[in-house]
């Protein structure tokens, strides 16, 4: 008998980049090197990615979303594929879009057992963020029908568990960055690196704000912006207002170029991520792995990594001092973690595998 394999259905993947995409391709090539069987089913709103493709040692299939010119990822395609096919599990990763509930009611109707990991995060427009809630409300039946309910901070754990009144597991983010290589920068103690999609919930505006007050005490120090998004005239409109504009860098690395980002980081007297939500970015946990000193706004899952004592933390709401106060901390005197202490994307994978092997027992 021919051994189905897992679909792990995600919005977006490989070759597209954010915190979840990082995820699924971390974890599911993890996955395979122990042993697990894992197709990722996914969108591709473009049409120019190949339909079907072989990605360290796992199978992608894309399926077209619709509109094009929104990110609302409606998949037909997607739909008749899981209709048509049947698989051991599904894992539905991520729970924004329209992908995941209809990935979730497939399963339930063909009577497949589902699991979810929510990877929470902001939203472009205070509208869109106003309506998590009932969006995620009306999940809530859903959610409760999986097998297993999968946050990746304590703070998804809460939230989810509160809105469901079911149990949520815990399993964290790695942070791996490739190794930026004997010629990478050393840290340079006057510059700060900012990380994240150039969006205004993003926080780099706070974070630019912070530069102006922070150059008063340390005038070499520097900004620099690592992403790309519909913000960038405005944030550089900021730095030119604010008479730092000389002193701002903004600038994308290209998405699958890990080593270039393991050299940006690296070179970072401290990163900060000044956003309103995060579940448990990403970003900030590679810079964490590369020993930087990180500042984040004590919010959502960022709040977290203050009480683990990995990072310093301001209100989101601090004025621009506050702000520059706790970044000049951060380039003095350091709150770092013991690198070994944090969480690994090879923990990661096993941690999920156990999980995998748990659902496919109880079938």
């Amino acid at each position: 008998m021919t051994r189905r394999p897992v679909a792990v259905v995600t919005t977006r993947c490989h070759p597209d980049l954010g915190g979840i995409e990082s995820h699924v391709g971390e974890v599911t090539r993890r996955l395979v090197a122990l042993g697990h069987e894992v197709e990722v089913l996914t969108t591709d709103r473009t049409g120019l990615l190949a339909r079907v493709e072989e990605v360290d040692g796992y199978r992608i299939r894309r399926f077209r979303a619709l509109p094009r010119e929104r990110d609302w990822y409606a998949s037909p395609g997607l739909a008749w594929w899981l209709l048509r096919h049947r698989y051991a599990a599904v894992h539905v990763q991520g729970i924004h879009t329209l992908v995941p509930p209809l990935a979730m009611l497939l399963a339930w109707l063909t009577r497949t057992p589902y699991l979810v990991t929510f990877h929470t995060g902001g939203a472009t427009s205070a509208l869109r963020q106003r309506l998590r809630g009932p969006q995620f409300a009306v999940l809530a039946p859903l959610i409760r029908r999986a097998r297993v309910r999968i946050g990746v901070s304590e703070f998804e754990r809460r939230r989810f568990e509160e809105l469901a009144g079911v149990p949520v597991r815990v399993i964290r983010n790695g942070g791996a960055l490739p190794d930026p290589g004997a010629d990478a920068p050393a840290p340079d103690h006057d510059l700060v690196v900012s990380v994240g999609r150039l969006e205004m919930y993003k926080g780099h505006h706070r974070a630019i704000a912070a530069l102006a007050r922070l150059r008063r005490r340390r005038p070499g120090a520097r900004l620099r912006i690592l992403g790309a998004g519909p913000a960038e005239p405005a944030l550089r409109a900021l730095a030119d207002e604010l008479g730092v504009a000389d002193a701002v860098t903004i600038t994308e690395v290209p998405p699958l170029d890990r080593r270039a980002m393991a050299r940006e980081l690296a070179g970072a007297g401290a990163v900060t991520l000044l956003s309103e939500y995060e579940a448990h970015p990403v970003a900030v946990m590679e810079a964490l792995a590369l020993g930087r000193p990180v500042v984040v706004a004590r919010t959502s899952g960022l709040a977290e990594l203050e009480s683990l004592g990995w990072a310093r933390a301001v209100d989101l709401d601090a004025d621009p001092d506050e702000v520059a106060e706790a970044l000049a901390r951060q380039l003095d005197a350091p709150v770092v973690p013991d690198v070994a202490s944090l969480p690994t994307w090879e923990g990661c994978a096993a941690a999920l595998g156990a999980v995998y092997d748990e659902v496919l027992l109880e079938r």
